[in-house]
């Protein structure tokens, strides 16, 4: 069965529409204006088929800003990839500076004169700029020269110079300057704060016996579960004084394995001690 030549021509119509796919981009803004500068500088629109008439003077101080919106079988998308590349006819090198882009394909690109390379701040013919758009998929990629631009050199400043090219050798040696340790404060702020405590345990000891506390289950809570209670009071004792060693002589490495077999020993014998006191109590002793 042979296809019509009508239909023959429509299916080689719609493969060439397909394959024609390309990106491209519409609404691009070129400007040239100087930092908070307002109304003036340089406004020109870029077309994506043919590049300006006229080179772009950039000037020492003032900054380029391209502005435009890429499209693929133009509909605004955001590609993989947009540059704008600017080329030194001369010796040929290339530098890409990347476009910000959003969703819907809008980018923008900023180039000022101290972002280009030394030879392109001293070259003496105007620098070739091409937009570059690609992504992945079957579309055709842009890259087409559209404009020109010549870099103005401050006269005022000292002329560009090659940077000199790093030499790996050896490095002057680096001398490493450590904080001094941590000091206890002076002893008599310290002496201060111990008595301050000395002083409160009278009143925390009287507020202990307005609320009820007593001292007469003492003898029996020892009789009933020594080991527990005695080990709970003595791991308290420990403690404190584990704290005093570290604020005198020890540090952190020697306080915490201490610290960590003191405060073990502290809540195992003080769950059995907590047990005695909860017989006691509901047995209607206090």
């Amino acid at each position: 069965m042979k296809l019509s030549h009508s239909v023959t021509l429509a299916v080689a119509a719609l493969g060439s529409q397909v394959s024609a796919a390309s990106w491209g981009f519409e609404d691009a803004t070129l400007t040239v204006q100087g930092k908070g500068a307002g109304v003036g500088g340089v406004k020109e629109k870029l077309s994506p088929t043919s590049p300006l008439a006229s080179a772009i003077t950039l000037p020492a101080s003032d900054s380029l800003k391209i502005i435009l919106t890429a499209t693929e079988d133009k509909t605004g998308r955001k590609p993989h990839q947009a540059f704008l590349t600017l080329q030194e006819p001369t010796t040929g090198l290339e530098e890409s500076f990347p476009f910000s882009l959003k969703e819907n394909g809008k980018g923008k690109v900023e180039v000022s004169p101290k972002d280009l390379p030394y030879q392109f701040a001293t070259s003496k013919e105007a620098l070739k700029a091409s937009i570059v758009i690609a992504s992945f998929g079957s579309s055709t990629p842009f890259n087409k020269h559209t404009f020109d631009i010549a870099v103005q050199t401050d006269a005022s400043a000292p002329p560009a110079s090659a940077s000199a090219p790093e030499r790996y050798g050896s490095k002057p040696e680096i001398h490493h300057i450590f904080s001094a340790e941590a000091q206890s404060p002076p002893r008599i702020i310290s002496f201060f704060f111990t008595l301050a405590i000395l002083a409160s345990l009278p009143a925390l000891g009287g507020a202990w016996f307005m609320l009820g506390g007593n001292l007469d289950h003492v003898g029996k809570a020892f009789n009933t579960s020594p080991i527990a209670h005695g080990l709970f009071l003595g791991s308290i004792l420990a403690m404190e004084g584990v704290f005093f060693m570290y604020y005198t002589t020890w540090n952190l490495f020697q306080t915490l394995p201490v610290a960590v077999a003191v405060a073990a020993v502290a809540y195992v014998s003080g769950s059995r001690a907590l047990t005695e006191v909860q017989d006691r109590r509901l047995a209607g002793e206090r």
